[in-house]
């Protein structure tokens, strides 16, 4: 008997033994087909079409590559007398474009990327005619800054939420976002009446006006609850952009980790309670309906009785960290830049003051700012000139599904196709060799005509899911540096020192700083 229990141990120790080593096989056999065989195989796959780029390095990719050029630009400034920005922001995709050409495959860690700059595949990849390019699922610390909302989500629920945002910003809605924007800006100006020749650091102040605007829009009444949001959002910013490129390793906690989680959950609880503060206020009778903010809009679509067009409270969190991020972000990217030009080439400057001055004649009616947008001819060039330089968003990223032609490429599925807007935008085959020169008269006839008639300026993408708050983010410039413009000439401080780099949003590294200087009544 106790031979026959020896025997049967010793087979079930042999047999937990090879089954052990088969496991410990097939984790390593998936590890290395990860990590070795599949980059390898889409490398050759590619290469056989013409794409070329920067070998694969086994595990980490590119990204050691692109990290050393980036940190290295990072310490490096700019002179005024041109705008390259896309060497100094982007300096290793503007490298290899020169060494493998406007199209070229580049390694984020394991994950293959596509760096597409031609216009036409760029037309044919955001347009989506097939529904093949998507969203990729987000995590990390991007995950926790935009949860599942408006900009990340996919399919039918992205269907849903972009016809909701899509009333929150045009029509009658967005006449009531830009009478809004004004009011805060009335305020905002004031603030500088008694200003004679001071320098003024505009990137924490446009940063705070442009909390404000978002605070109001989103929460109307409850701004100031509002405004506490999106101080923990600036942190998960700076936490998303200390961090931008790094590889994380699975199972590797880091304190920016832990803190990251502990703001996301705030930020949370914090949207909920004014959502329910809210909630009960309408049902006390303290106001008509949800309210018509942001959050209003929100709260009746939560209780929409079509079951289909509902969206839950966690949508609702979700999208108003989108709606915070991506609104205040860019639209403080482009005041900042469109003030430090206008600053720098100030015969630009008087050109938008004239303009501004003999359409709005020093008033600051609301209607009659809504009515003057689109004749500010002078500012619209000028704006796009700025987007064109130094457009808010970097990179606009995209996942093949399954294998798709592309052009006269074959991708295979899940391949990442990364299109950066600086690279179309600092074209000289589009633009013309003064590519890296502030010129707004280059859409004195309109944008297709100043690309030719190509996709080569997309600095709130394109298609289907073009930015819904770009008509939002171009009114607050406008209507921010229109009356900037009516009260005060400003010039570059000598302490400005000029170095453009990019966390979520592309912005001066060491602030901005211009010297305002009253007009004479």
């Amino acid at each position: 008997m106790r031979a026959d229990f020896g025997f049967l141990l010793t087979i079930l120790v042999s047999t937990s033994v090879v089954f052990l080593f088969l496991i410990i096989l097939l984790g390593l056999t998936k590890f290395l087909y990860k990590v070795w065989l599949n980059p390898i195989h889409i490398q050759s796959v590619l290469r056989s079409q013409g794409i070329q780029g920067p070998p694969y390095i086994f595990f980490h990719g590119n990204t050691k590559q692109a990290f050393k050029m980036r940190f290295e630009s990072m310490n490096r400034t700019m002179n005024l007398s041109s705008h390259d920005t896309f060497s100094k922001i982007q300096p290793h995709i503007h490298s290899w474009i020169k060494t493998y050409g406007k199209n070229f495959l580049s390694w984020y860690g394991t994950r293959a990327q596509l760096i597409v700059t031609e216009p036409d595949l760029i037309k044919e990849i955001l347009n989506n005619r097939d529904g093949t390019y998507t969203k990729r699922k987000m995590d990390g610390y991007t995950k926790k800054l935009f949860g599942d909302g408006l900009v990340m989500n996919r399919g039918e629920k992205w269907a849903r939420h972009r016809k909701l945002a899509n009333h929150a910003f045009h029509g009658e809605s967005l006449k009531v976002r830009t009478q809004e924007i004004v009011i805060v800006l009335i305020t905002f100006v004031i603030k500088f009446l008694e200003i004679k020749c001071k320098e003024i650091e505009v990137l924490e102040e446009f940063r705070l006006l442009t909390a404000e605007v978002i605070s109001r829009t989103a929460f109307g009444s409850n701004y100031v609850e509002g405004k506490n949001i999106f101080e923990m959002l600036v942190r998960l910013i700076s936490i998303f952009s200390t961090n931008y490129s790094a590889i994380r390793f699975p199972g590797i906690r880091t304190r920016h980790d832990i803190e990251s989680d502990k703001l996301e959950e705030e930020i949370h609880m914090s949207i909920k309670k004014i959502i329910k503060k809210r909630e009960e206020r309408m049902s006390m009778g303290e106001i008509d309906g949800y309210g018509n903010d942001f959050l209003g809009m929100l709260i009746k679509a939560n209780h929409d009785p079509d079951e289909i067009k509902r969206i839950n409270v966690e949508d609702m969190v979700d999208e108003c960290k989108t709606f915070y991020n991506s609104g205040h972000e860019t639209a403080t990217s482009l005041l900042v830049w469109t003030c430090l030009l206008l600053a720098i080439h100030t015969e630009w400057q008087d050109k938008a003051r004239t303009e501004v001055v003999d359409l709005l004649q020093g008033q600051t009616n609301p209607n009659l700012f809504e009515s003057c947008l689109p004749k500010l001819k002078t500012m619209n060039m000028i704006i796009n000139e700025s987007l064109r330089l130094y457009p808010p968003v970097v990179n606009i990223m995209r996942i093949v599904e399954r294998e798709v032609r592309l052009g006269d490429i074959i991708l295979p599925p899940n391949t990442e196709v990364i299109i950066p807007p600086l690279g179309p935008h600092h074209d000289p085959e589009i633009w013309g060799e003064d590519v890296q020169l502030f010129k707004p008269e280059r859409f004195s006839e309109g944008v297709m005509k100043a690309t030719n008639n190509k996709l080569g300026f997309v600095p709130f993408s394109s298609g289907p899911r073009i930015c819904v708050g770009m008509n939002f983010a171009m009114n607050e410039t406008k209507i921010a540096l229109s009356m900037i413009l009516q009260r005060y000439n400003f010039t570059l401080s000598p302490a400005y020192v000029h170095s453009p780099v990019h966390g979520l949003t592309s912005y001066p590294r060491h602030g901005a700083q211009i010297i305002l200087h009253p007009l004479s009544s």
